[in-house]
This record gives structure tokens, sequence and C-alpha cells, in this order.
């Protein structure tokens, strides 16, 4: 419990309503979450891995049984809509289960030795606490990405949720213990980043750090780590685009670039907030998008015909709209949105129109800022070659895309693109679990989550040599 009385409440952002009132604590709690999950440790790490990995497959279960109270949950505190809140709750159900896996493997290597009677191996070791800060658009996947793959290495865990999102990820660690984690294994603490991240990052108690946010707040994350040479893990922008070539399914790629630009409202890492057009097919697409996206529907997440949710809060309402007349003093052509909804209950919450630029140039503000919300700016290109070399003018690379009916330019892609993930035919949203996710350049710092690639962030490698030849043998010393 927090040693002060100070609380702070969780609103949702379709209608205002509270969800909750929560603790807002300080570096004594940290402190007190620290020692506990390193005192956890001690005990937690000895727990055989396939053992670990049995409490995880409960866990799974139960949030298969719980998730449809979690959905709920989602679209009135995060604001996503039904079939979203529902597919982030599945990634949880999807990565605990893969991870629970590793509990029988979690494999290291064994190697022949250079000296005769000499065995070699190597083996995966956890590393200790890891401080987990988490973002609200994912409420329930990122933390599971994080917490699981570290909790199945034997690692314990203190929890730093946004605090806009703090119902679920209370609700999360509630039924991790239901499953059987250990007490002081899974901690959780309350509160912004200047006060309980800051302190958890230069802890010195705390040997990782996982973090998915934005690039400047992982400048100084890892800024901050470096004086108790913590493992930082960085999960952070991205500047998403689209490439539609002239040979593509139109249908397809409209589909494509509809879910990606402005699922979840445009708040994911991975949104499409570029498309990049070849100029045969330029004039084509941008009218067959404004058609689809008048169409759509806002509303509150929870009722079934809404298509747009609301964005988080109402200073992400103002970026949003400030990105809008950016993009407008820039000279690019406004061809739908490009406002705040207020018309009936909309006004009670914080929903932005879809938007969407024409005749965008690749050096302008709305075509290299990360915005998070759901704008996307179209950019004529004459051939492949300027496509790509567009995509990857950014500074950021998470996720790519390509539509084209040609193998050789979808290969091409694939080989070119300065991303951690490329799709072809497919938007740049909806990454599975078992392959690694993450990105290149300012997206992270060489990192990734999911797939087996997620182990690395959480364990040491510890190399090993057991020599049963009953004499001193000396390696890598001339005789």
């Amino acid at each position: 419990m927090a040693a002060t009385a100070e609380t702070f409440e969780s609103t949702s952002p379709a209608d205002g309503e509270t969800i909750g009132v929560f603790p807002r604590m300080g570096v004594d709690e940290v402190d007190r979450a620290v020692a506990t999950a390193k005192e956890a440790f001690a005990s937690w790490r000895l727990v055989p891995a396939p053992k670990r990995g049995e409490i995880l497959y409960r866990f799974a279960h139960i949030l298969e049984q719980e998730k449809a109270a979690l959905t709920d949950l989602m679209t009135h505190e995060m604001g996503k809509v039904r079939a979203e809140a529902g597919g982030d709750v599945q990634e949880a159900i999807d990565i605990t289960y893969y991870m629970a896996g590793e509990g029988r493997r979690l494999f290291g290597q064994t190697t022949p030795s250079e000296l005769p009677d000499k065995w070699n191996m190597s083996i995966r070791t956890p590393v200790g606490v890891v401080g987990a800060i988490t973002p609200w658009n994912f409420p329930i996947a990122i933390p599971s990405w994080k917490l699981i793959p570290a909790l199945v290495c034997g690692n314990t865990v203190v929890l730093k949720p946004a605090t806009d999102t703090p119902a679920l990820a209370t609700r999360f660690v509630e039924l991790l213990h239901e499953a059987g984690m250990p007490d002081g294994v899974v901690n959780i603490v309350h509160g912004g980043g200047s006060d309980v991240g800051d302190r958890m990052v230069r802890h010195p108690d705390i040997r990782v750090i996982t973090l998915t946010g934005s690039r400047e707040t992982g400048v100084k994350v890892l800024a901050a780590g470096a004086d108790t040479l913590k493992h930082v893990h960085l999960e952070l922008g991205g500047k998403n685009a689209i490439i539609v070539m002239n040979d593509a399914d139109l249908d397809l790629a409209v589909d494509g670039i509809v879910w990606s630009a402005f699922g979840t409202s445009g708040q994911r890492c991975t949104a499409a907030s570029r498309v990049i057009a070849h100029e045969k097919v330029y004039d084509t697409l941008q009218t067959r998008l404004v058609e689809r996206v008048e169409k759509l529907r806002l509303g509150p997440g929870w009722e079934d015909d809404t298509e747009i949710g609301p964005v988080i809060n109402r200073a992400a309402l103002e970026k949003i709209d400030s990105y809008t007349k950016i993009g407008s003093d820039e000279g690019a052509r406004l061809l739908t949105g490009g406002e705040i909804a207020t018309e009936g209950d909309l006004a009670r919450g914080h929903f932005y129109r879809p938007t969407i630029f024409a005749d965008v140039e690749p050096g302008m503000r709305i075509a290299q800022e990360e915005i998070f919300g759901p704008t996307t700016a179209l950019i004529k290109v004459r051939d492949l070659d300027e496509a790509i070399s567009v995509s990857n003018g950014i500074k950021f690379g998470l996720s790519s895309s390509i539509f084209t009916r040609d193998v050789n330019a979808a290969f091409r892609a694939m080989r070119d693109l300065e991303a951690g993930i490329t799709y072809v035919n497919a938007g740049t949203i909806g990454a599975e679990v078992h392959l690694p996710f993450g990105g290149t350049k300012d997206t992270g710092n060489g990192h990734r989550e999911a797939g087996q690639a997620a182990l690395d962030v959480f364990t040491e490698w510890k190399s090993i040599y057991v020599d049963y030849s009953g004499k001193l043998q000396r390696a890598q010393i001339d005789d």
C-alpha cells in the first residue's frame, strides 16, 4: 500500500466515467516493491523452469475465462472498440501459452571442447529484478510481452503501468496471483514517470528496465540507467508507411490502409501514418480512401457498431489537432477529417475525426513525426526505388508494408525496407507472438519482444566447462 493518502482517478476517454481510484505512489513505495522483489528472487529463481511454466499455463487459462470481462473493462478504461480490445487480451493469452512452453526449453548450447576429456555448455540464467514500464495503448498485451518471458526465465518484476490504464494493470497482476504466482514475485506501483518511473530506472537493485514509450522518454531512460549499468530494453516510436504499387489490388490495399491507419484510432506504434502510392494509382487510391473513411462510425468502444473509438486523453486530442494545423500550414491538402468531434454524446469524450492529407512531401513534419492519432499522409512516387527511399527516409524503423502483385518487387522491398517488420499485401499492424517484435534506427536499441528473441532481454548467458581429465589443461595456451 502507498504510504501517502494521495490518489488519482482513472476515467474513460469515451465519456468521462470514473473507472476507479488508485494510490499515487512515490519513491518509498518503489523502494519497498523492489526490496520485496529482490527477496522473492532468491527463491523464485530456484523454482524449476517447468514449474514456473505450469503457473503461466494456469494464468493463460484464467485469462481465457476472464477475456470477456477484461475486454469490457478495456473498452471503458482505454477506449478500444470491442473487437480490438478482445484482440489485446488474446495477445496476452497467446504469448502466455507460448512462453509457458519455454519452461521446458530455455535452450542453451552444447559444443565440443578443443581439449580431450572436457565438456562445454552454455545456459540461460535469470538476471534479477526486472522493472517494466508499460504504456496505455495495449494495457494487457504489452505487460504480458514483458512480464511473461521475464517470469518464465526466473526473474521477479516491478510493474509501473500507465496512469491512464491502472485498473487493467491491477487486474492483470491480480489474475497472476490467482494463477499461483508466489508473493513478491510480481509487484505493481502506480504513479508518474517523473517520480515512480525515474526511481525505478535509477534503482541499483533493478537489473533490467524494459520500456515501451516515446523516443524522448527512451533516451532519458537509457541515460539514467547507465549509472548502474542496467540492461535497458527500449521499444519506442514508429512512422510506418504502406507502399501501394501500380499493380496492387487496390481493394485489398484500401482495406489494409484503413485498418492500419485508423485501427485503435491510430494509437499504435505500428500505425500506418504514411501511404506511399505510385503515381498511376495515386488519385484513384485517395478517392477510395476518403469514401471509406467518411463512413467510419465514431463512438464508445463498448457499442458494437463503433469503428473508431476515442483517443486516450485531452492532451492527445490537442496534439493530434495541432498536427492538422501543421500539415495545412506546410501546404498539404486536407482531404477529410481534421477536427475534434463535438456533436452529441461525442462531446463527452476525446474523439478525433479520421484525417487524410494528400500532396504531402516526404520532408514535411506530418510525414516525419509520430502523431499517434488517426491521421495519415499520402505521398506520390514514380517507381519502386523512390517508394523504398521515401519509406526509409525517416528516423524510425519499426513496421513497413508493400502492396504489389510483382514477386520481384516484393522481395526487393523485403530486403531493402529499413524496418524490423515488413508485410507484403497486408497493413503495418498485426504482429504474431512467435516472431520477434521491434524495430531499427530510433525505434529502439536493438532488442526485441516476443518470440525466442524476448528471452535474450531477460537472461544472462553462462558458459560452463567441465574437465574430467584429472589434470590441468590450459586452453588457448601454446605448449
